[in-house]
């Protein structure tokens, strides 16, 4: 590996890990915000059980589906094709299951700032979507750098690393399409 593509790829890990501090300490911050008064929080409290159950359930189909086929590509090409495809699924998991109870518990913070004004509804909004899409970045930025950094310092052939990040991938556009079902659902 040369030395540039090495200062690409750390500089790349490293955005990565920025995006997801900014996202945490942004969710840290909406949920400091005030969720409102009693009837508010007792409506945000029953979206947020019927957001975890539907998540639950949800995962539950997708696990079955994706060991299936996890099993299926680690033989079909190779272990380190399935590890590709199980690190996708791990962080695109993770990203989607973050995203929608930040986003659930944000919602109620968000009525309760727009109540002072436009400005503070919106700000608290637009603040609480840039939580989830920093993640959804942060962790791909991540997965992609870090394992395609480990894939070169490790010689692996070229072909072989095509495979392996292209699985990657294709787990999270799985999981993407459970996540557009989500939106609709949810929001």
């Amino acid at each position: 590996m040369s030395t540039s593509v090495e200062t690409i790829l750390l500089y790349t890990i490293g955005a990565g890990f920025l995006s997801i501090v900014y996202g945490f300490f942004t969710g840290k911050n909406i949920l400091n915000q005030s969720a409102g008064n009693a009837k508010m929080q007792e409506i945000a409290s029953a979206i947020q059980i019927g957001a975890k159950a539907y998540l639950a359930r949800q995962y539950k189909t997708i696990a079955i589906v994706g060991v299936v086929v996890l099993v299926i590509v680690s033989f079909a090409f190779s272990p380190l094709v399935g590890l590709g495809y199980l690190i996708g699924a791990t962080l695109s998991g993770i990203a989607g299951y973050v995203g929608m109870l930040v986003s659930v518990q944000a919602n109620v913070r968000t009525a309760e700032a727009s109540r002072k004004g436009l400005a503070q509804g919106l700000s608290v909004a637009f603040r609480s979507g840039a939580v989830t899409g920093m993640l959804v970045a942060g962790l791909a930025l991540l997965a992609i750098a870090v394992y395609y950094y480990f894939l070169l310092k490790y010689n692996i052939d070229e072909r072989e690393i095509v495979n392996a990040l292209v699985a990657l991938g294709i787990w999270c556009i799985f999981n993407f399409n459970f996540c557009k079902i989500r939106w609709w659902y949810f929001y």
